[in-house]
């Protein structure tokens, strides 16, 4: 199949290995300088940990984690995840995404996603005859005691890649 193509770069497609994904993701500047490290990567791609440590460097005018790192920490998970599972018949892209702040971030924090086999088998259901499908993906962001200090929605397109 060729039609539509997805790329990634050639760094990025090097790592294949879920460790040296988990590596080098934390030492990808947008994580390493914002207090976010990727916990545990399943070598199935579908868990995935990560915390954002409070610091000063991590914390607002008022002394609350910054919403952006917060939002941050979440962001590539899903995409990645479906990506790594679907395989390279299907394009996967990021199509949205929502954030609600519930309480403020005063401690670190950590999102945990886990992608199931139910979550694969309904994508490939729905992306059988070609159509794209936009399905959400939810994650909760918790201090250690489960306090929830955000919401995130992530809305992922998946379609089959067209024959050429």
């Amino acid at each position: 199949m060729s039609g539509s193509t997805q790329r990634v770069g050639r760094i990025k497609s090097l790592a294949t290995h879920h460790r040296t994904l988990q590596h080098g993701m934390n030492a990808w500047p947008p994580f390493l300088f914002s207090g976010i490290r990727i916990q545990k990567m399943s070598s199935d791609f579908r868990h995935v940990r990560v915390r954002l440590r409070r610091l000063p460097t991590t914390t607002n005018y008022v002394g609350t984690l910054f919403g952006g790192s917060i939002f941050a920490m979440t962001d590539p998970f899903w995409m990645l995840m479906i990506l790594r599972n679907l395989g390279p018949e299907y394009v996967v892209w990021d199509k949205a995404a929502e954030i609600e702040f519930v309480s403020p971030g005063r401690a670190s924090v950590t999102a945990t996603f886990d992608l199931t086999d139910e979550h694969l088998a309904e994508l490939r259901e729905a992306a059988a005859g070609g159509q794209k499908v936009l399905r959400w993906f939810e994650t909760d962001v918790r201090t250690d005691d489960g306090t929830v200090v955000a919401r995130v929605r992530k809305q992922i397109y998946v379609r089959r890649k067209r024959d050429a």
